[in-house]
């Protein structure tokens, strides 16, 4: 997707900065059964994997795509090796234009969101798609629910899509700069007709991704350099804790482990690895980036990682200015 040239020299120097103290990265065949200890995505295909979520059917598989015009593939990951073991491709669905994100329904159905808006929020309307995971994991095609989606308020840009795991409702959070917002889709959506999708929230964060526990009762939120998880409050979510986001080279995935008790980011770029985090309110610590969350606010959570984060896109402000100053020595 567009990104700004001091957007991504930030984000991609943040990520370097982090390196040091980012935990390392899980050998193939260390991770837990349930990906819980993090991975390391090994297919060089997937260099911009945008969306994360855990598979129903296949313990300790995660499903993945790239962003942008890619094409319309979903790739299932086995976290204790990193390799892809299977490739689905999706019929039915036309060209995907920005693929953004992607989740899990309570009838087993993969979600697909083809929500980005390359334009900055113009398109008159985005897609989801739907299709149900294959029971067997080898690369297949499958056809698939297309969705006509618009928002009640005008076009947005998003990056975020969750489908609530026991209501079955889908949601979109928009994304922001100074803050995005939820937005509820139709009790059931229509592949007959448009779905508006109407903003019900707030999300305090320039968010680019989203996920649901898997009881539904947390939703988490990551952006960049930070996240927030809310309780879910029947529909009303409320604040309830920072999340401990690893810096990363362009941190666009957040997904929970099928327990519940521990947070997978994910990244783009090739060879991106998978890291893990704790859950506020339960789970364990499961990386020095990843530790406890208070909600009390502090140099924690969204504010420290917004605050590595600001440093690193100064420095990035620094390099641009001096490469240019040395190009005008030399010419």
């Amino acid at each position: 997707m567009r990104r700004s040239f001091v957007l991504l020299a930030g984000a991609l120097l943040a990520g370097v900065l982090a390196l040091p103290a980012a935990p390392a990265a899980v050998a193939a065949g260390d991770a837990g059964d349930d990906g819980s200890d993090g991975f390391t995505i090994e297919d060089p295909r997937i260099t911009e994997s945008s969306g994360l979520v855990a598979s129903r059917a296949h313990p300790g598989v995660y499903w993945t795509h790239n962003d942008s015009d890619d094409g319309a593939f979903l790739y299932a990951v086995d976290s204790r090796s990193g390799k892809t073991v299977a490739t689905v491709t999706m019929t039915g669905v036309g060209r995907p234009r920005d693929v953004e994100a992607i989740s899990m329904g309570p009838n087993g159905h993969l979600y697909v969101g083809d929500i980005g808006d390359n334009l900055g929020g113009t398109w008159d309307h985005v897609w989801i798609y739907e299709l149900p995971e294959p029971k067997e994991l080898k690369d297949q095609t499958i056809r698939a629910t297309q969705y006509d989606v618009k928002y009640a308020d005008g076009a947005r840009d998003a990056e975020a899509l969750m489908v609530h795991p026991k209501t079955g409702r889908v949601y979109i959070v928009s994304k922001n700069e100074d803050g995005g917002g939820l937005y509820e889709g139709p009790a059931e959506l229509s592949a007959s007709g448009t779905n508006t999708f109407k903003r019900t929230a707030d999300i305090g964060l320039w968010a680019t991704d989203g996920a649901f526990s898997p009881d539904g009762k947390q939703l988490a939120v990551r952006g960049y350099f930070g996240g927030i998880a809310y309780k879910w409050n029947n529909g009303k979510p409320k604040r309830q804790a920072q999340l401990k986001v690893p810096l990363q080279r362009q941190g666009e995935s957040v997904t929970y482990t099928p327990d519940g008790s521990t947070l997978l980011y994910g990244s783009e770029g090739g060879g991106s690895s998978v890291e893990a985090g704790s859950v506020p309110g339960g789970g364990g610590d499961k990386s020095s980036s990843g530790g406890g969350s208070s909600a009390d606010g502090g140099d924690d959570g969204e504010n420290g990682n917004f605050k590595m984060g600001a440093i690193a896109v100064a420095v990035a402000f620094a390099v641009v200015y001096g490469l240019k100053r040395l190009f005008r020595r030399r010419d």
